[in-house]
């Protein structure tokens, strides 16, 4: 792989529907990975497929109808996973078996109650059984982040000498900064044996808010494949954002020289596909695909961005796929964002009359958290019967002429 491309690996249905709330139906799993193959993913964990029959059978419908991107399935460092991991993926047009096993002390300790040597051993092992069966295996030191540095490497190794061709090193909960995280790829870029060889991978949770920064540090740092999720959605807080990445490496191209296969005019459809699959939306101020992301409403942000959005946007709502930004009118607007609305509903007014509908605009917003066409309608009709001084000349294209 160039070291110029990042290749995004999506794990949206794996560890994404593994979070509360966010199940989908096999139906709904084979459409959105088709949405997915068309955003451009380039690898796509279709599930965990030992986890149930269910997840085993959209694993299986997804590699052989979806051709375009690499098709993954999670499996545990152990012999059984595997098998059912390689029956799964078995049609697809590019295979891929993602191999993980714990590699922090106390997630030996108190979770797989082994100790170091055993799972040197299970690991390599483990990687040389995916390897028999596919020629792509990634492998996940699981709690890399507060893993031992030097077991860690050693770790990594066993994995790379016995045949893995990606090796992830994920944040499994989420405690890394940016500066620790990309420390860590560099530790493994230069410690370890035949790090050269393979792609480095991310894997990030939010659990500090932090996931896309370190995501974004580790490509810095080498990193080459970066795991990601629509809206964010995974685990506890998440994981990182694939729209968030994404629009970072275009609007940063001067920081992240780096291309990719993503459409990103197809974000915002992808996002609102899964929200209704899900039950719940991103949040109104999530970055990229929010509600609130391309809306205004102070006064001063609406001037500027009625003037130029550049003032106040820093990449176009059409570049993601969000239809139009918003001029929300409300107690912070300002008289430029009311003009402009009533304008557009086919009132021209005067300096003066402006200011009277500005005035009884702000005494309406001050009462009322939500002002809609329909309360500015009004607003002009009041002021038209009782005082007479606000003109209404349907403007030529405007939505009351037409």
């Amino acid at each position: 792989m160039s070291q110029d491309r990042i290749a995004f690996f999506d794990t949206t249905l794996r560890d994404g529907e593994q979070s509360p709330g966010c199940s989908m139906t096999h139906h709904e799993k084979l459409e959105l990975a088709h949405s997915l193959a068309g955003l451009g993913v380039d690898i796509l964990e279709a599930g965990f497929a030992i986890a149930s029959d269910g997840d085993f059978a959209a694993i299986t419908a997804i590699a052989e109808e979806v051709r375009e991107p690499k098709i993954a399935s999670l499996a545990r460092a152990r012999r059984e996973d595997i098998e059912r991991a390689a029956k799964a993926v078995e049609r697809a047009a590019r295979p891929r078996i993602h191999v993980f096993l714990a590699s922090s002390d106390i997630h030996l300790e108190y979770k797989l109650k082994i100790g170091r040597e055993e799972a040197l051993e299970q690991a390599a092992e483990m990687v040389a059984l995916a390897r028999s069966y596919v020629d792509d295996v990634e492998f996940s030191p699981e709690d890399a982040t507060r893993t031992d540095r030097e077991f860690l490497c050693q770790f990594v190794g066993a994995a790379i000498a016995a045949g893995a061709t990606t090796i992830n090193l994920p944040d499994t909960v989420g405690y890394a900064t940016p500066e620790d995280y990309a420390d860590m790829f560099r530790s493994v870029r230069e410690n370890v044996p035949g790090a050269d060889r393979v792609i480095l991978s991310t894997h990030c949770h939010n659990d500090l808010g932090l996931a896309v920064a370190n995501t974004l540090a580790a490509i810095r740092a080498g990193a080459r494949q970066v795991e990601c999720t629509i809206n964010g959605i995974g685990e506890r807080a998440g994981n990182a954002a694939l729209e968030e990445i994404a629009a970072a490496l275009r609007v940063r191209a001067d920081a992240y020289p780096y291309a990719h296969n993503l459409k990103l005019e197809k974000l915002y459809p992808v996002s609102r596909q899964l929200t209704e699959r899900i039950s719940f939306g991103p949040a109104p101020n999530k970055a990229v695909v929010g509600g609130n992301a391309f809306a205004h409403e102070a006064g001063i942000h609406q001037h500027g961005v009625l003037s130029n959005p550049l003032t106040y946007e820093i990449m176009t709502p059409a570049s993601v796929g969000v239809p139009t930004n918003r001029m929300v009118l409300g107690k912070h607007s300002g008289r430029h964002a009311l003009r402009s609305r009533l304008h557009e509903l086919g009132y021209r007014l005067s300096a003066a009359d402006l200011d009277i509908a500005y005035r009884a605009f702000t005494e309406l917003a001050d009462r009322k958290k939500a002002i809609y066409d329909l309360d500015l309608i009004n607003l002009v009709a009041h002021h038209q019967r009782h005082e007479d001084l606000i003109s209404a000349e349907p403007v030529a294209g405007s939505e009351l002429a037409s």
